[in-house]
């Protein structure tokens, strides 16, 4: 199916993305892919999938964790979502639905099916944010380090990769007990996003 969705146009790849239903038999509320990009995007912003929120709205990162995320890249809502600037592909394009501890794992059918002929059409992307477990994942070329571990290593990846914790409010315990990352990583991160964008996008 790869060598198929390599011939089609940007837009075409785009459009059955969002059409797309694999796992409609599965999703709680329904198929409702949530996704941004350009092909002149710099930034690509990796999360896990959609929460309800998100579902609701169609808008990504438009909860208390995008919010925090926001902060901690020094952007503005309008340059987080100028996807001319900024890709959001998530692991996981649609709601999983809620379990025991918080929301399911992204399912993982989207990612065998759409996320390398996606990423493959993202040729000005020069940063790209891998935000908890299952972004590093995939992108960190199968490392089973854990989130934390991958956060302390980021000088390993960087200037090209970050990897970062989730912002959710549940992961407060987590920076409260991790104080380097805000200290270390969010400085250093801000000025790189800064740097990328070719401009100061102060609060």
């Amino acid at each position: 199916m790869t060598d198929d969705l390599d011939r089609l146009s940007f837009d075409e790849l785009v459009r059955q993305v969002r059409a797309c239903t694999i796992c409609k038999d599965v999703l709680p509320l329904g198929p409702r892919p949530v996704i941004q990009l350009s092909e002149s995007s710099r930034i690509l912003v990796v999360g896990q999938a959609p929460g309800r929120r998100v579902h609701e709205t169609g808008l990504p990162f438009n909860d208390p964790s995008g919010d925090r995320l926001r902060q901690w890249m020094g952007v503005t809502r309008d340059t987080f979502y100028d996807e001319q600037k900024m890709a959001i592909l998530p692991m996981g394009f649609c709601y999983p639905g809620t379990g025991k501890s918080g929301d399911l794992p992204p399912r993982p059918e989207c990612a065998a099916t759409w996320r390398k002929a996606l990423l493959a059409r993202l040729p000005d992307i020069r940063l790209t944010l891998l935000i908890g477990q299952y972004a590093h994942a995939w992108h960190l070329n199968g490392q089973h380090r854990s989130v934390t571990e991958n956060a302390r290593a980021w000088r390993q990846y960087w200037p090209d990769i970050i990897p970062m914790p989730h912002p959710s409010p549940r992961n407060n315990l987590w920076l409260r007990n991790n104080p380097w990352f805000e200290q270390e990583v969010v400085p250093a991160m801000q000025v790189r996003i800064a740097e990328v964008l070719g401009c100061e996008d102060g609060q």
